[in-house]
């Protein structure tokens, strides 16, 4: 089904030159950065503006408070000093308020580490944890995922493990965990909520099972927050007020929170984020450790082994600027689930543009609620599979990812971010949506 006319909405023989210059075997299964590149040539090429779906990064202007507390501690020069490598005394009093104010949790500041984005935080704890027990040597992923949390591991060397979650919600989850338990090898099991790219969100019947589970086979549950209280069906957004964010931390001591301050506080740029241990966890003993770290400790192998090995801390005046924005939100001053709303705004409109043109919804459902609206949709059209739907978009000047690169079993669907795409966009976005729909009738 793919097209033949040159009367698509962006030149189809700049497209199809810029895609053989790509030099990748199949474009639609390329990665992220790669259709970054491609769209950017496409465009410099075309002189034509893409509707661009395809980098999950912010598109609203860095939280104020941070931006201001930062510019001020480069002036009094702490850019000429180390910081400490777990992080400052203010941030990680700041990280332990907020995830109490906002999740309902209580752990230490000493368990509550800044990184180099969740990304960074993410790899240093699978780093740590394949060396915990000799006999745990796997990550078990609940799909669909953001790539580059296995790319990480293929970098590691290490194993993973994998399935996708859509035919496994509610009491189902239970079993289907339970069969990678018990096998005995998984050290930790990574998800995110909301999640990338699906956007479904885990009820608490599920994350009490997550929870339950980790405790009965001693596993670790890496949760990674990077959208944290944007569910907007639900206001998380008042400091020590219910209802909170959802985590598996209300269920188990055996976790690690990531939580990132590129989405929330819209601060991707200064690559920030919070590691967050247990106090539990912390402070566990395994002497599998001492094989390769100086401490059988598991929160001063993180800190002085695997953080000090890859980054020596993070930058000093980010962790100012992260400290002034959570200080802010704890004491009710910064309302940072307002300031992100206006992605769950666009995305009701986004989808309704899409479905209105003969593209379905992938993963539609939360159990038995419809999907909430938020930083990322799923899509499909009859008669295409993800990669080459990917491809075909192009020469209409929209572009996503396939969810073929996610886990996701959904072979057919595509990710799409709304982020990027401004207002003013809409009206070109429906156009293009009907040609294509034109283009490409559905029998």
């Amino acid at each position: 089904m793919q097209t033949t006319s040159r009367n698509t909405p962006i030149d189809f023989d700049i497209v199809s030159q810029q895609i053989e210059e790509l030099n990748v075997p199949v474009v639609g299964k390329a990665t992220i950065r790669e259709i970054k590149r491609l769209v950017d040539n496409i465009e410099k090429a075309s002189g034509k503006k893409f509707i661009r779906m395809e980098m999950g990064v912010p598109g609203l202007p860095p939280a104020a408070v941070g931006t201001e507390a930062e510019i001020e501690a480069l002036r009094r020069g702490v850019a000429a000093i180390y910081p400490d490598i777990d992080g400052i005394p203010m941030l990680k009093q700041e990280v332990s308020k907020f995830v109490k104010n906002f999740l309902d949790v209580d752990v230490k500041p000493e368990g509550c580490i800044p990184t180099v984005g969740s990304m960074q935080g993410g790899f240093a704890a699978f780093l740590t944890l394949a060396r915990m027990d000799a006999k745990k040597d796997t990550t078990l992923f609940i799909d669909p995922g953001f790539p580059v949390h296995k790319q990480q591991h293929r970098v590691l060397g290490q194993k993973f493990a994998s399935f996708d979650v859509y035919n496994y919600r509610g009491e189902a989850l239970r079993a289907k965990l339970e069969s990678f338990f018990s096998m005995g090898n998984i050290h930790s099991v990574l998800y995110s909520n909301p999640n990338n790219p699906s956007w479904i969100c885990f009820t608490d019947e599920e994350l009490k099972i997550i929870g339950d589970l980790a405790n009965q086979y001693n596993v670790v549950i890496l949760e990674d927050l990077a959208y944290f209280g944007m569910d907007f069906r639900k206001d998380y957004s008042k400091p020590g007020v219910p209802p909170f964010q959802p985590t598996v931390a209300k269920y188990t001591d055996n976790y690690i929170l990531f939580i990132s301050s590129s989405k929330a506080f819209s601060y991707a740029g200064q690559r920030i984020g919070m590691m967050v241990i247990s106090d539990s966890l912390f402070q566990r003993q395994s002497r599998d450790l001492l094989r390769y770290y100086s401490s059988d400790i598991f929160g001063r192998a993180m800190i002085f082994g695997t953080v000090y090995s890859l980054s020596s801390g993070t930058a000093h005046s980010a962790q100012y600027a992260l400290a002034a924005i959570l200080k802010a939100a704890n004491e009710g001053r910064f309302n940072f689930v307002n300031d992100v709303r206006e992605y769950g705004e666009k995305a009701k409109i986004m989808k309704k543009l899409f479905t209105d043109n003969g593209f379905h919804i992938v993963y539609d459902k939360d159990i038995d609620q419809p999907i909430a609206d938020g930083f990322y949709f799923t899509i499909m059209y009859p008669g295409f599979d993800g990669p080459d739907l990917i491809e075909e978009l192009l020469y209409y000047g929209i572009s996503a990812i396939s969810l073929s690169i996610t886990g996701s079993e959904h072979s057919e669907g595509l990710r799409a971010c709304v982020s990027l795409v401004s207002r003013t966009q809409f009206p070109d976005l429906e156009y293009r949506l009907k040609m294509f729909k034109e283009h490409h009738p559905v029998s």
